[in-house]
């Protein structure tokens, strides 16, 4: 089982931050996705949607999307500790905030990202288009999500530990991701 990572993207770094969690080794080979090495042969025919990360497993079979990579992993190395739930309650309460977390922020704050920095201006990379150009609108639109989700997370946090609860999951490694992401490009956490 190999794992096509870029360290510095937040969907490879949830992965990493689960696989830490659950004191998995993998090996890792590093994809370079700012000189878009993604769309490049082999990567292009492993994975036509050119996404970061994915896990080749050892009969050849690709799994892309951090969380669909997370939930094999939890599924071959369950329980210790279980990041996914242990019930099914549980389960569908860990489901249900890290989707929110995922819609309602995490990807508006892409969209974001995308649409404020200066490198994403313009580029073009093999297999992309070069007509979509950044929009100050969506990243006031990123921002505004990313501050209704707060207000709507504060209230768990403030009786819980963690968000669902008592025990860490992988709802708080997408948390965390996005604070990461805020941190990383200047967009201001709301408090």
């Amino acid at each position: 089982m190999k794992l096509y990572n870029f360290s510095l993207a937040p969907n490879g770094q949830r992965v990493q931050a689960f696989l830490n969690e659950k004191k998995i080794t993998l090996e890792t080979r590093q994809i370079n996705v700012r000189d878009g090495e993604q769309f490049k042969e082999p990567f292009k025919s492993m994975n036509p949607f050119n996404c970061i990360p994915f896990l080749e497993l050892d009969d050849g079979t690709i799994i892309s999307e951090s969380i669909s990579i997370c939930r094999y992993l939890e599924e071959e190395h369950f329980p210790n500790p279980s990041l996914f739930g242990n019930n099914p309650q549980n389960k569908a309460y860990i489901d249900m905030w890290n989707r929110r977390l995922e819609l309602d922020c995490l990807t508006p704050l892409g969209f974001a990202l995308r649409n404020k920095v200066s490198m994403f201006a313009d580029r073009v990379l093999a297999g992309t288009r070069n007509d979509i150009k950044q929009s100050p609108d969506v990243v006031e639109r990123g921002m505004q999500m990313t501050n209704l989700l707060f207000e709507r997370i504060n209230p768990c946090l403030e009786k819980n530990e963690f968000i669902c609860g008592d025990n860490f999951s992988v709802a708080d490694i997408t948390g965390h991701s996005i604070f990461l992401y805020c941190e990383r490009f200047k967009f201001e956490i709301p408090t």
